[in-house]
């Protein structure tokens, strides 16, 4: 403690910005609790290369903190903080993490900073592949750590940091994040409610053992079955036929299902008449497609987990890489599923996907929801101290189903009330957007990161108006460019994102390639129903 105030002194003794860069390295002599302080240093502007990975161009200076904490006997959650020279916006932003983490978020960071944000990122307490839970193996504290204790921590620490550095604590504390990261987004509403007034939840894998008993099912379904694996050749046949069964439902042909719960298309449709060729699909091939779709179901048919929707199979990142993959056993479904099971589940790295059964092994995950999963619908003390969340999901995700994320919103309209929701809750749905990004939709709509544009056209910036100005958002314009995320190579598509359960409908006039032509409306009010 008595560093931190020298820290504080120091700050008002010689007053500025400029200033705080000089008792930078101060920082190293902080005491925060079951904290260690190793690295406290200025960066100046320019390129700043990471310990792994390429260097970062374009940084502002900073000061880089870096430290280990320590809340278990087994705990060694490593975390850095970045905190701009100048021009900091007094706000904080917590970054997340995806897959099983493992590294630290670097090009977070730099994003942030190079936005005035003091930032933090933590590896969550082990380092590896994000593939990878080997790290797990009979480490209970790691993945309490992984699993909700080590962003909690970070984010104390970090402001203290922060606090220390600046002279004065963040006026708002933000955190976006997708995948794990959603679900790390959702455990900081549920269980921190005082750590961010901000938080984006995108494609939360927030149902960790059902999302992973799902994989695992999937994995049974798809590879252990004599025939039943689909080589990503077939993709494209299957999208086309999905789209010539719905692509016309929603009243614009154009590659892209707005409401894919409408599509009613059976893979039997394109069943081999003949000799089996890429085109078609043979019998145990549709009966694994069924399950795709499906979800995953306990041995009396009852729903566990959802399945993944219609529409988006053949894009990139899509199926191939996630659920079929280009060859047996290299999907990323498969990584997660066995790596959770043998290195979670049940501590034993010998485990095989081939012995799921859905009612013992379900059961058995399940026994780490409490750890792992953040279902929590009541919201309640997040929303009393004026929080502000939005969830967002691509309609074609196939890492995580998107109607996972619906589920979690009507449970938590069903736990609070539509009306008390509406003042801090938002949910978008993506049509054609696959995982946090991608695919045939328009797909970039400000939801990794930081603000970088404008509210109508940026969520993040729409949620930073909602806390600071009170101004809930509306419809969010979502673009497609002609080359990825790159504004430069011109826009292709523009569409709004309208806040669930509302739809973008086509006013059958205007130009469907653009977001003026459509209006949000109720899913009853679109063509066909």
């Amino acid at each position: 403690m008595k560093a931190r105030a020298a820290v504080a002194v120091l700050l008002s003794l010689v007053g500025c910005w400029s200033a705080a860069a000089a008792v930078c390295e101060e920082l190293a002599r902080l005491e925060l609790k079951q904290t260690t302080i190793t690295r406290a240093e200025r960066v100046t502007s320019g390129a700043f290369e990471p310990p792994v990975g390429k260097p970062i161009p374009q940084l502002p200076a900073f000061c880089r903190v870096a430290g280990v904490i320590r809340p278990s006997q087994d705990s060694h959650i490593e975390f850095e903080v970045w905190m701009p020279e100048a021009g900091w916006n007094r706000k904080f932003y917590g970054v997340g993490n995806g897959g099983f983490a493992g590294a630290i978020n670097y090009g977070g960071l730099a994003q942030a900073v190079r936005r005035g944000y003091a930032a933090a990122s933590t590896d969550t307490g082990h380092q590896g592949d994000g593939r990878d839970a080997s790290w797990a193996l009979g480490h209970p504290e790691k993945i309490v750590d992984f699993g909700w204790r080590a962003i909690h921590e970070m984010t104390v620490k970090s402001k203290a940091i922060v606090r220390a550095f600046y002279g004065e604590p963040p006026r708002r504390s933000y955190f976006s994040a997708c995948s794990n990261g959603g679900r790390q987004a959702l455990m900081e509403a549920q269980r921190f409610p005082e750590d961010y007034d901000g938080i984006i939840a995108g494609a939360p894998a927030h149902n960790w053992t059902r999302l992973l008993s799902s994989a695992a099912a999937l994995l049974k379904a798809t590879l252990a079955e004599p025939g039943a694996y689909i080589p990503a050749s077939k993709l494209p046949a299957i999208q086309n036929a999905v789209l010539a069964a719905c692509d016309a439902l929603d009243g614009v042909t154009d590659g892209v299902l707005e409401l894919p719960p409408r599509c009613r298309f059976d893979p039997a449709t394109i069943a081999c008449g003949g000799p089996e060729s890429e085109t078609c699909l043979t019998a145990p091939q549709i009966a694994a497609l069924r399950k795709i779709y499906d979800g995953l179901r306990d041995s009396r048919g009852r729903l566990l987990f959802p399945g993944y929707s219609p529409g988006g199979e053949a894009d990139p990142g899509g199926f191939g890489p996630w659920i079929t993959g280009f060859k047996p056993e290299t999907s990323a479904l498969y990584a997660f599923g066995t790596q959770f099971f043998r290195n979670m589940v049940y501590n034993d790295p010998n485990w095989d996907y081939r012995t799921y059964d859905v009612e013992r092994d379900t059961k058995a995950a399940d026994r780490l929801a409490t750890v792992l999963n953040a279902t929590d619908p009541d919201l309640g003390r997040f929303e009393r101290r004026g929080g502000k969340l939005i969830l967002y999901h691509g309609w074609c995700d196939a890492a995580i189903p998107a109607q996972s994320t619906i589920d979690y919103y009507r449970s938590v309209v069903a736990r609070m009330g539509e009306a008390r929701v509406r003042r801090f809750l938002r949910l978008y749905m993506a049509p054609g957007v696959q995982h946090c990004g991608g695919g045939a939709g328009p797909n970039v709509f400000g939801q990794l990161g930081v603000p970088m544009g404008d509210a109508r056209h940026d969520l993040a910036a729409a949620l930073e108006r909602w806390v600071e100005e009170g101004m809930p958002p509306g419809a969010i314009i979502a673009t497609r460019y002609n080359k990825g995320a790159d504004p430069s190579s011109g826009v292709q598509r523009t569409r709004p994102l309208c806040p669930y359960p509302q739809v973008a409908r086509w006013d059958a006039k205007g130009n469907p390639d653009e977001a003026a032509s459509f209006s949000c409306a109720a899913p009853e009010q679109m063509p066909g129903r």
